[in-house]
């Protein structure tokens, strides 16, 4: 083997003066680690779990900045009787100061056989109470959005750790070669904590989510340089070929390295992925009958995408809502809810549907939820933290609501309850461990041996807490 100081140039000039044009060049910042295809012998190659999975693709639809329970999926008629008075709560925590009983401004009404309570906000998402599984007793640790959203996504609010994402594509690997197994939709840029709401943590950087700026709809946009304009593919395939060469060379004299094997394996991802990319976020493709099911704004175009990518093999997507303006509404609940659940409601509705009539939805595991919900008293005006109006809710980790669909939890379902005023998770509470443990269960692994070994320990998505919820489970 020629000694590297023999070489014409080194991996870094090579990198340097290719200009291969390729999508792995937009993918090293878009994604801060690289990716890799379900090929035999790759990291992502398909894996079996420890015993037989209910669901095989994760759906996160993130409702980022904590919707309001109480004005969505969990109705408290109290809150009218006490309006305008002081809740009989002992011990009635919130981040904030808040005053008198705040009764919701939106109508519930029972929806499908199931008889499931809904808010009038979402109407779309209520033509599929019966497969909707929903938690109402959920709760976290604190009343704040940095932690709680890494609480959320990573199974720990201080520490870097791997993203639930993460975690499944590691121990199921991917059903694609030319897609990542891990997407992130997020549009307008990136929300609090930004990637570390998918990062890969201590896992190979290989399982970290690939993020998507979807505010555009122009594939390269969306991804850059993923079209080459100055070169063939033949050529491409030839440069590649080299940088492949070299790069084993390196690696050889170094022994085994992740990093080196994991670029190798980004570079060959990104070259497929100009074909595929093209493929499968051209929306046109789709008949207009179902691109204005979903409808024209966003989250329609988000979810329609994600449909396409879960079709391809795509392990998990992470769809966010919110990033941009929040359903964090510590005033003007109403209009800002109203104006929020308007820009997703068609869409999910739409997904699931889409879903279940292509078959796709026993297997798709869909969660709806942000990372905690709101108190069911309003918030006070103070300086730098409303606007002064007194119609909005504060943070709420005490007690909030999440729901489920597809992937083998039960439709129709209610589990747990907060209190009678919404502030408290006090029956069959599930916490966000919980919650992890439970989905862990239907993708086919038991929370408690699905680790990974890091500085001396064992490292779980659900540390040493978690529980498996099963009476959710079909």
């Amino acid at each position: 083997m020629t000694p590297d100081h023999l070489l014409p140039c080194s991996r870094r000039t090579m990198l340097r003066r290719c200009g291969l044009g390729l999508g792995a060049l937009a993918l090293g910042p878009l994604v801060g680690a690289p990716l890799t295809a379900g090929e035999p012998g790759s990291s992502l190659a398909a894996k079996k779990p420890h015993f037989a999975p209910k669901a095989t693709r994760l759906i996160h639809i993130f409702a980022n900045g904590g919707p309001s329970h109480v004005d969505s999926f969990d109705p408290k008629p109290l809150l009218a009787t006490f309006a305008g008075k002081s809740l009989p709560i002992a011990n009635l925590k919130t981040e904030r100061p808040t005053g008198a009983a705040f009764p919701s401004p939106f109508a519930f009404k029972r929806h499908g056989k199931c008889g499931m309570e809904i808010s009038e906000l979402f109407p779309y998402v209520a033509e599929h109470a019966d497969d909707l599984c929903v938690i109402r007793s959920m709760h976290a640790d604190v009343p704040n959005h940095e932690p709680s959203l890494l609480l959320m996504n990573c199974g720990e609010s201080r520490l870097v750790r791997p993203s639930l994402g993460s975690w499944l594509t590691y121990g199921l690997g991917s059903e694609n070669q030319n897609l990542p197994g891990f997407v992130a939709m997020c549009p307008g840029g990136m929300p609090i904590q930004e990637s570390q709401n998918w990062q890969s943590g201590f896992l190979p950087g290989i399982y970290q989510g690939t993020y998507l700026d979807t505010k555009h709809s122009e594939v390269e946009k969306l991804i850059e340089h993923i079209v080459n304009r100055r070169q063939p593919r033949a050529a491409q395939r030839d440069q590649l070929d080299l940088l492949a060469e070299l790069n084993r060379r390196h690696a050889a004299a170094r022994q085994a390295d992740a990093q080196i094997d994991a670029r190798i394996q980004n570079f060959e991802l990104a070259y497929r992925m100009q074909m595929e990319a093209s493929d499968v976020f051209d929306l046109a493709q789709e008949p207009k009958t179902v691109r204005d099911r979903y409808g024209d704004g966003v989250q329609g175009r988000q979810l329609l995408m994600t449909r396409r990518l879960i079709e391809r093999g795509v392990r998990v997507v992470q769809v966010w809502h919110g990033a941009g303006q929040p359903w964090d509404n510590h005033d003007d609940l109403e209009v800002n809810h109203r104006k929020l659940a308007k820009e997703s409601d068609q869409a999910i509705g739409a997904l699931l549907g889409d879903l279940k009539e292509r078959g796709l939805l026993d297997e798709t595991l869909v969660l709806w939820g942000g990372e905690f919900g709101r108190t069911p008293v309003v918030e006070m005006p103070k300086p730098g933290s409303n606007s002064g109006k007194i119609n909005g809710r504060d943070h709420n980790h005490h007690g909030f609501t999440m729901w489920l669909a597809g992937g083998g939890v039960k439709g129709g379902h209610i589990h747990g309850a907060t209190d009678e005023f919404g502030f408290k998770a006090v029956a069959d509470p599930v916490h966000i461990h919980d919650l992890h443990a439970t989905m862990l269960h239907l993708f086919g692994y038991d929370h408690e041996r699905f680790t990974y070994r890091y500085a001396g320990r064992d490292f779980r998505l659900t540390d040493v807490h978690g529980h498996v919820v099963k009476q959710i489970l079909r």
